[in-house]
């Protein structure tokens, strides 16, 4: 069972010992603002595991290393992250959306060739798909896959967007054979405008076996990503794609 299943049978409990023990409006209130505050909690924070098992870390934490994520690409500036990866030696993971593929399929050659891991980021990437239906998540999974076949690639990795998560999702990735691969540190590179502030937010979460979520969508994250690889070689982590 999952989480969401144990939370809504806490809910059918919390108000049958309730109505057993004739409480108040009060204590409905409380046991339902608890069902909600839990199940909002698992629909934002994807480490949580809440609607269907994530992997957001590598199982092995006594040794040091770490997986890097990009997001939303490919786009123009993926070959200098690529470039930047390469003169570090470093393989990394890229979520890749539908239709940027589309646009760029000869960079996702690149990011294969050069013996980096692809996952399935959508074909969209829109706010609303988010809480779609599980038939239109299943067709966004489901055409980045044919996409990406086109292009030799095969995946069994799903990220969602925006890491939220709720049952059609999670139904939509059961029935595509996705594993869904969160993160456990979020950098928030498209969000934290200054450079320094995001190198730190980022080493100062640093453990052994972190999956770190950032996006090859800027100069900016570049910059930070170049500083993250020395900083990384410096204090001795291996830098992995291989997140099972």
């Amino acid at each position: 069972m999952t989480k969401h299943t144990y939370n809504c049978l806490f809910l059918v409990l919390g108000i049958g010992i309730g109505y057993y023990l004739h409480q108040g409006w009060w204590y409905y209130l409380g046991v339902i603002l608890l069902f909600v505050g839990i199940l909002s909690w698992g629909v934002f924070d994807i480490r949580l595991s809440y609607f269907i098992p994530t992997i957001y870390h590598l199982k092995d934490r006594k040794v040091k290393q770490v997986v890097l994520t990009f997001d939303d690409g490919p786009t123009e500036l993926t070959p200098q992250f690529l470039d930047l990866l390469k003169r570090y030696e470093a393989k990394a993971v890229f979520f890749c959306i539908g239709h940027q593929v589309e646009k760029h399929p000869q960079i996702l050659q690149r990011i294969k060739e050069e013996g980096h891991l692809i996952g399935n980021h959508t074909y969209s990437h829109i706010p609303q798909n988010c809480f779609a239906s599980t038939t239109t998540m299943i067709c966004e999974i489901q055409r980045v896959d044919n996409i990406l076949a086109k292009e030799g690639v095969t995946t069994p990795y799903f990220r969602p967007p925006y890491g939220i998560t709720n049952p059609h999702i999670a139904k939509a990735a059961r029935q595509t054979n996705k594993k869904v691969v969160g993160w456990d540190i979020r950098s928030l590179d498209t969000v934290i405008k200054d450079e320094e502030r995001l190198f730190k937010r980022i080493v100062s979460k640093l453990s052994q076996g972190n999956i770190i979520l950032m996006h090859d969508t800027s100069e900016r994250t570049l910059r930070v990503l170049e500083r993250l690889l020395q900083y990384l070689q410096d204090h001795h982590y291996k830098i992995v794609n291989q997140i099972e």
